[in-house]
């Protein structure tokens, strides 16, 4: 149930995020899911693609710096309340969200949601508990 990630450390500068992101389409790397957060000297990119292996090949091959991370995909319905549905679960189970993003499926009625939590199995169970849906690493990875 977990799904990998990829984190890439960019230097601020003007098209370094175009380097990557047309090194991964030039070999046939289809990005899923992406975040940026930037700091004054660098940023850190986020992103879950369809051959995780193959991506971070290719971006080490780049000279880029790259960290891969289990996060945790949840389906959250596309309303008003759902999300908040999902942290209040995590919260009365104890555990801190230490970032996340979404991004909406193509012709679904659901978003997901990118987790990152520290104790990511215990995380599961609970939200499985709670009645939560976690979408495996293979159906993130082919939307």
């Amino acid at each position: 149930m977990k799904v990998k990630q990829l984190s890439i450390f960019l230097e601020n500068q003007s098209g370094r995020l175009a380097e990557v992101t047309g090194a991964l389409g030039t070999q046939g790397i289809n990005i899923r899911a992406l975040s940026l957060a930037d700091t004054s000297g660098f940023g850190i990119l986020r992103l879950i693609v369809n051959d995780i292996t193959k991506a971070r090949e290719i971006l080490h091959e780049k000279g880029f710096t790259v960290r891969e991370t289990d996060v945790i995909a949840v389906e959250i319905p596309d309303s008003p309340g759902g999300l908040a549905k999902v942290l209040k679960a995590l919260s009365e189970t104890g555990f801190n969200v230490e970032y996340m993003y979404a991004f909406v499926q193509k012709s679904k009625e659901n978003a997901v949601v990118i987790f990152r939590i520290e104790s990511i199995d215990e995380a599961i169970k609970a939200l499985q508990s709670k009645g939560v849906k976690i979408l495996s690493a293979q159906e993130v990875y082919s939307f």
